[in-house]
């Protein structure tokens, strides 16, 4: 195994590096949003590259995995088309009308409408479609909307860790790590699905209170979706999505270019499709957040400072594979619901990668991290996007209703979200112990 020394490029690397992660952990309390931190981070990289001569603008440029950019930023634009159809209204009102009343029965088909979605599109942007609709249902059967809500976050969290494209680390992962759709949906599909149920059956004992109640108001009327047309178009054109989703391999379509392909068809559905209309729920300052995050480990890597820290790391993978994907799922978890997936998961990347190219056979780390971070975001309400965007909204219901009740405070969150995470992630560990040689193949 080649012996790395420890350089000053590799230390003038660690300490942006640090700086610009420190920065974003911290950013409950400081108050500057991650995306400002990631791009000062990156120009900071690029500049203490050029002068110690291991970074320059163009590694930079090619240091962002455009895959991942251009796959989150079409399936964005997608979403941003549907919701005023109002396809997703008619589904939840739809779904609350059958429940008549029970009200387990309607946190699960929420839940399992919310998932469905979640392999598709992100977690964040099926939270953000659902949530509002979740409160206004709850409001006309006069029942608490804490339930709901949280299992849309948790449920969304889990569930969209068994696609390629269902949560922003699976998408950076499979990018690179050259994982297919369907080889990430037949090896993480039947594991989160068990994960799933553990969790909707957990909510159900969670929240045994609020689901007890008896809802004021059973009837529902289902509305008319505005632009059928439309929707029924974009129906289709997902479905003609992941059909090409399973197949980009034989085709040799990377997966933004079919995402890219169901846009451009989309847009040229219908004559009402604005293109800025189409682009206001894209989320520039994300994909800002993931540039300037690739930007600033991609010079961590040119300094080898990552091959450094792989080095020590190595000898504990080659040891006990099964022991290291475990250690890697747990801790992935836990930094996940302490502070944010994303920055982990960039920043592990490189390190596997470069185990790889030692010739290890690093198949299960990859499914290990994957369902470490996807998990662990359930921990707390930090731990992923879609958490801090159903607090929020829940807190604003409390200042209009002026109940400080309907809020989720983090310690609530916790209260239910930390069991999710921690029984989710038993079971977890259990099937990838027993089921261990599967999750080892060879990817390629």
């Amino acid at each position: 195994m080649e012996e790395y020394v420890l350089s000053t490029d590799m230390i003038a690397s660690a300490i942006v590096l640090v700086i610009t992660f420190v920065a974003i952990f911290t950013e409950q309390i400081h108050h500057m949003e991650r995306s400002k931190v990631a791009a000062a981070g990156a120009v900071a990289m690029i500049l203490v590259g050029n002068v110690f001569g291991f970074y320059s603008p163009e590694d930079a440029l090619e240091a962002v995995d455009w895959n991942v950019i251009f796959l989150l930023a079409a399936m964005m634009t997608i979403v941003s088309i549907m919701i005023p159809t109002g396809g997703f209204q008619w589904i939840a009102y739809k779904i609350a009308a059958m429940s008549r009343g029970r009200l387990y029965f309607m946190l699960c088909m929420l839940g399992t409408c919310v998932t469905v979605l979640s392999l598709l599109l992100d977690n964040v942007t099926t939270v953000v479609i659902f949530g509002p609709l979740i409160i206004l249902i709850a409001r006309a059967m006069k029942v608490s909307p804490i339930p709901y809500l949280l299992a849309a976050a948790l449920l969304s969290d889990t569930g969209g860790i068994a696609t390629l494209v269902g949560d922003p680390p699976n998408i950076m992962i499979g990018s690179a790590a050259g994982i297919s759709f369907n080889r990430f949906l037949f090896t993480m599909g039947p594991i989160v699905l068990v994960a799933w149920l553990v969790c909707l059956i957990m909510l159900k004992f969670l929240f045994k209170t609020e689901l007890a109640a008896t809802p004021a108001d059973t009837k529902h009327e289902v509305p008319e979706i505005p632009d059928a047309r439309l929707w029924k178009a974009s129906i289709v054109i997902l479905g003609i999505m992941v059909v090409f989703f399973m197949l980009h391999n034989a085709l040799h379509w990377e997966p933004w270019f079919v995402a890219v392909l169901g846009m451009s068809a989309l847009v040229l559905t219908s004559r009402k499709v604005v293109m800025d209309h189409a682009m206001e729920h894209v989320e520039i300052t994300l994909l800002m957040f993931f540039i300037g995050l690739f930007m600033v480990v991609g010079g961590v890597e040119h300094s080898q400072f990552l091959e450094y820290v792989g080095s020590f790391i190595t000898p504990f993978v080659q040891a006990d594979l099964l022991t290291a994907t475990i250690v890697l799922m747990w801790v992935g978890a836990f930094l996940s619901a302490a502070i944010d997936n994303i920055p982990f998961t960039a920043a592990m990347i490189p390190i596997i990668l470069g185990m790889e190219q030692q010739g290890i056979n690093v198949a299960p780390l990859w499914w290990g991290l994957a369902m470490g971070v996807g998990l662990g975001g359930n921990g707390t309400h930090i731990g992923s996007t879609a958490n801090v965007f159903i607090v929020t909204i829940s807190e604003r219901l409390a200042r209009e209703e002026n109940d400080p009740s309907l809020a989720i405070t983090p310690g609530l969150w916790f209260r239910k979200g930390s069991p999710v995470m921690l029984g989710t992630l038993l079971v977890s560990t259990i099937l990838f112990a027993i089921f261990f040689d599967f999750f080892a193949r060879p990817i390629n």
